[in-house]
């Protein structure tokens, strides 16, 4: 071979050998689904974020992020879990709610992507995992276990709001598939502290107007809002409401109390999503789904906004500020 040709020869494999590097170190890519907003979920993506983190992943430097919002159009999920699929993504981060999740594990049915979840419901309960210490196939995560929670939010409201009056509204959404469950666990935590309850359906925004305008109506004392996605996407709309029409009401997470909701309480949002997004780092680093039990939460914080209650003329027993974790004045 003439030295000329040789030289052009090398200097062409030269200027393709970065092209081979770059596409050999491609970086893995994590589809992130959530049935809310980007602005919605905020908070919880940085908590997600940071648990990667602590397992040494950092988006843009050796991991990829690819998002899609449903934007509360939940029917819209399934072709957005397709889209995550048909770009081979590495792994499925599904939160806000079993639909999310479901969304995911049927678009993975034919391809092998792991799965980690936020829901806030029981997964054996729904069907999502078999079992919590060793869940199937591509599946595990992490759940919030909102809805084991209603005895104890109903005791809350009782203690800071006497009764007395017809008792308490409870915001359900029709659309959720464990829904007879629900309503019959709240009825009987209901039950258990002789508190009459009123069952509300809201699945539009229009449904919760309609919901605050019945709680008027029937006198009722106040509103526990269930834990749903939904709800968590119309939160805006439930402060105000609840504002407006002067009705005392507790929430799941000490978001809504941040941003002026009276009462929450529940598992803590930020480190349900820390937990996740470190379940998805050591899976991306080779532990199989399988070897990762579902997260439950071990500790349930409550968080009062006395700006709000001062506002609604309630006066917030000591006995509530003192086990309160977050006072908001």
């Amino acid at each position: 071979m003439k030295r000329r040709d040789l030289i052009k020869l090398i200097g062409s494999a030269a200027a393709a050998w970065p092209l081979t590097v770059r596409a050999q170190q491609s970086l893995p890519v994590i589809g992130f689904l959530s049935g809310r907003t980007a602005t919605d979920s905020e908070a919880v993506l940085k908590a997600f974020l940071r648990g990667l983190g602590e397992v040494g992943l950092v988006e843009g430097r050796n991991i990829k992020m690819e998002y899609r919002w449903a934007n509360g159009k939940f029917d819209r999920l399934p072709m957005l879990a397709k889209e995550l699929v048909d770009q081979r993504v590495a792994l499925i981060a599904a939160v806000a709610g079993d639909v999310t999740v479901r969304a995911a594990m049927s678009a993975t049915k034919s391809i092998a992507i792991p799965i980690v979840f936020v829901t806030a419901t029981d997964p054996v309960k729904t069907g999502l995992v078999s079992s919590l210490n060793r869940p199937d196939g591509n599946v595990t995560g992490v759940t919030l276990y909102g809805i084991e929670l209603e005895q104890k939010k109903l005791q809350l409201l009782r203690e800071l709001v006497p009764t007395g009056n017809a008792g308490f509204g409870v915001l359900l959404n029709p659309m959720r598939l464990d829904l007879a469950d629900v309503q019959s666990s709240i009825e009987g935590a209901a039950r258990s502290i002789s508190q009459p309850v009123h069952i509300l359906l809201a699945s539009t925004a229009a449904d919760i107007d309609s919901a605050f305008d019945e709680i008027v109506q029937e006198k009722l004392g106040g509103l526990m809002v269930g834990t749903d996605p939904f709800f968590s996407a119309q939160r805006d709309q439930i402060i105000r409401m609840a504002a407006r029409r002067a009705v005392p009401t507790i929430y799941d997470s000490e978001v809504q109390v941040a941003e002026g909701g009276l009462m929450s309480y529940g598992a803590s949002y930020d480190e349900t999503y820390r937990q996740a997004g470190i379940y998805a780092a050591r899976i991306l680093k080779g532990t199989r789904p399988t070897d990762l039990p579902i997260l439950l939460p071990t500790k349930f914080e409550l968080a009062i906004n006395l700006k709000t209650a001062k506002a609604l003329g309630i006066v917030v027993p000591p006995s509530l500020l003192a086990s309160a974790e977050e006072v908001i004045e």
